[in-house]
This record gives structure tokens, C-alpha cells and sequence, in this order.
């Protein structure tokens, strides 16, 4: 009876709502390069901004390998301005998004290790996101 409660907590990571594939057997080998890098980062970058709507300055970086936990993972990093509740904008944010078996996973905010040396290209798609 115990058991279940803990094998659904050990399928969650720290953000507490969202299934951790990183740490779990589905990313085990080599990963596959994300083909659809771009459409899938918008996808969870809807998500992931409180207000996708406003957006501004966006650029990309195509997906390179680096070592997440341990393991070689496909990341990309973004820049961009998002618009604050207060309908102001303040300053650049700079975020990682890490793909598994070639799909966007997460978000991350903690970018210095993961982001240095990326080479950024206009990403207007996220800047003509709608709610």
C-alpha cells in the first residue's frame, strides 16, 4: 500500500508537477537529435510564461549536447524580454530548455553552465505567441 505513494514521488522532480524523464529509464543512451526543436520549445514555453502574450527580443540557439545530471542531453538555449504582470518590461531573461528522446522536457532558469558559447538567432515565433 505504501509503495505506490512512493513510486508516483520518485517520479517527480523538484517542480513538483511535472514527470522527470531526465533522471528515469526513458532517457537512457544516446540522444536523438530534436528535430522539431523549435515548435516544441513554443509549446512549452506557452506554458511555462505566466504571459506568453508580449514577448520581445526572442533569439535561439539550435540544440547542442551538453551534461545534465550526469548525461548528454540536447539543449537550447533562449533569450528574450517577457512582459511583467504590470504590462512593463524590465530585463533580459536567459533560459534553457532541455530535450529528452528528442522532445522539449523542461525549462530551466540556472543557464551560466549550460548557455556558455551559444550562439543566438532571431526566434520571432516566440515573440507572435497568443494565449
Amino acid at each position: 500500500m505504501l509503495a505506490l505513494p512512493l513510486a508516483l514521488a520518485a517520479c517527480f522532480s523538484s517542480d513538483g508537477d511535472r514527470p522527470s524523464l531526465i533522471g528515469g529509464a526513458q532517457a537512457g543512451g544516446p540522444q536523438p537529435f530534436p528535430d522539431n526543436f523549435r515548435s516544441d520549445t513554443l509549446a512549452l514555453m506557452r506554458t511555462y510564461l505566466n504571459n506568453p502574450v508580449g514577448v520581445r527580443d526572442a533569439s535561439m540557439a539550435d540544440p547542442v549536447q551538453r551534461e545534465v545530471g550526469g548525461r548528454q542531453f540536447y539543449v537550447s538555449c533562449l533569450h528574450f524580454t517577457p512582459r511583467e504582470t504590470d504590462g512593463s518590461y524590465k530585463i533580459m531573461r536567459e533560459r534553457a530548455v532541455i530535450f529528452v528522446n528528442g522532445r522539449a522536457d523542461r525549462v530551466v532558469d540556472r543557464t551560466s553552465d549550460l548557455c556558455a558559447g551559444a550562439v543566438y538567432a532571431p526566434f520571432p515565433e516566440l515573440e507572435k505567441m497568443a494565449r
